[in-house]
């Protein structure tokens, strides 16, 4: 059974940092795209930034120059390095693995809260 585990998120004071981990686990077809995704309160689901299992990267534009993904591909696990934090960046932050080719899949984690105030 798969299961997505995020960790990391906290609160933080504005212009502070977080690194949010996503591990994957029970996974036995490779895992291709891995992403970070959040929602505030009131507002819809919107994609943070997205990873290849190659490395190829795509970030929301509110994302560039402030966030880094990574993944470690051995390990099944994305991570989300979030600087010069905003309070707009206030969400809860969920982690998904999606996979394209047989057998298709498509998992989310349970989300992890960051809340950015003073």
């Amino acid at each position: 059974q798969v299961q997505v585990v995020e960790s990391g998120g906290g609160l933080v004071q504005p212009g502070g940092s977080l690194r949010l981990s996503c591990a994957a686990s029970g996974i036995i077809f490779s895992i291709d795209i891995m992403g970070w995704y959040r929602q505030a309160p009131g507002q819809q689901r919107e994609l943070v930034a997205t990873i290849t299992s190659g490395g190829n990267t795509n970030y929301a534009d509110s994302a560039k120059g402030r966030f880094t993904i990574s993944r470690d591909n051995a390990k099944n696990t994305v991570y989300l390095q979030m600087n010069s934090l905003k309070p707009e960046d206030t969400a809860v932050y969920s982690c998904n693995i999606r996979r394209g080719g047989w057998p298709k899949y498509d998992y989310w984690g349970q989300g992890t809260q960051v809340t950015v105030s003073s």
